[in-house]
């Protein structure tokens, strides 16, 4: 056998072999140039150093990055998007806008969240209240945030002296007293006339009102020094005008709705039961006087409520 017979090859070899080496070509062509694009750029002087780290990072990663190289190390630091400076509404700023101020994507998405809740940015320092914005961030972006009086509480458009020209303050919170010559109808007043009272503020002003109703309605000034602690120097202030208070049924009602009056107590109560139960209908509040449980001014204080 010949030598050339070693290297004689069939039509499917031959092609087969031609296909082998045009895949070894190309990959060879393609690596080359992808090395050429990896390595930075000869540098060959100084100042033409900055100029080429720019554009080689520009053109290896379509932004402009600082190239570091150190022996044995490379690495790339990324300046970032270069934020603008202008003033701003965090209510209506779109996500360009606030993009272009230098914020995060996520941090724009946070205020857009804060928004569709139903936040509302009304000064400056709620800004800051961001998720996820530093300190660093509010400091550069607070001279340029420009809240719209849109976003104002509605009660800043109504001045102290508009609401109340004629004393200059808030009667609903702070009501005008009256004066030592004029006077409150204590059995009709609710907790507004009340508290006109010099000395009765809103907490005595419901305490009236609450006794007045356990009672069924006042009949006399008086009644008010019942209450423990009552400042005694407003009663001046007090008139009682055709008193009709709410009468109790006392040959009806049971025990216990009997002393649920404040001058009916337990005892009192049990003693109208069982006297009730004992000699019938009682149709005279005298027929009570034999009973130790009803002295003689317990008697007349109890008279205006009763009926039989």
């Amino acid at each position: 056998m010949k030598i050339k017979d070693y290297f004689y090859f069939q039509k499917s070899d031959r092609t087969i072999i031609l296909i082998l080496f045009a895949a070894i070509s190309a990959a060879a062509i393609f690596i080359s140039y992808f090395y050429e694009e990896a390595m930075p750029p000869p540098i060959t002087s100084k100042e033409n150093t900055s100029t080429a780290e720019t554009a080689y990072t520009t053109r290896r990663y379509g932004t402009s990055k600082q190239y570091y190289a150190t022996p044995g190390r490379q690495y790339y630091q990324t300046d970032g998007i270069r934020a603008e400076r202008f003033p701003f509404d965090p209510n209506t700023a779109d996500s360009t806008t606030l993009l272009r101020l230098g914020l995060r994507p996520w941090q724009v998405r946070n205020i857009y969240k804060y928004r569709a809740h139903g936040g509302v940015y009304r000064k400056p320092e709620d800004f800051a209240r961001l998720y996820g914005l530093t300190a660093g961030q509010y400091r550069e972006l607070e001279p340029y945030i420009r809240i719209s009086s849109d976003y104002a509480p509605a009660s800043t458009l109504v001045g102290k002296r508009q609401e109340h020209e004629s004393y200059g303050r808030d009667t609903l919170l702070y009501p005008i007293k009256i004066k030592a010559t004029e006077h409150i109808v204590l059995n009709t007043a609710d907790t507004t006339m009340l508290k006109k009272v010099p000395g009765i503020g809103s907490g005595w002003a419901r305490t009236i009102t609450a006794y007045g109703e356990r009672l069924g309605g006042y009949t006399s000034v008086s009644q008010l020094s019942e209450i423990e602690g009552f400042p005694d120097e407003t009663l001046k202030y007090f008139i009682v005008r055709n008193p009709n208070p709410r009468k109790l049924n006392i040959n009806k009602l049971t025990l216990s709705q009997l002393r649920r009056h404040p001058y009916i107590n337990f005892y009192q109560a049990r003693a109208i039961c069982d006297y009730r139960r004992l000699k019938g209908t009682i149709t005279d509040l005298t027929q009570l006087h034999l009973l130790k449980e009803f002295p003689a001014e317990a008697i007349e204080r109890l008279r205006p409520y009763v009926e039989y």
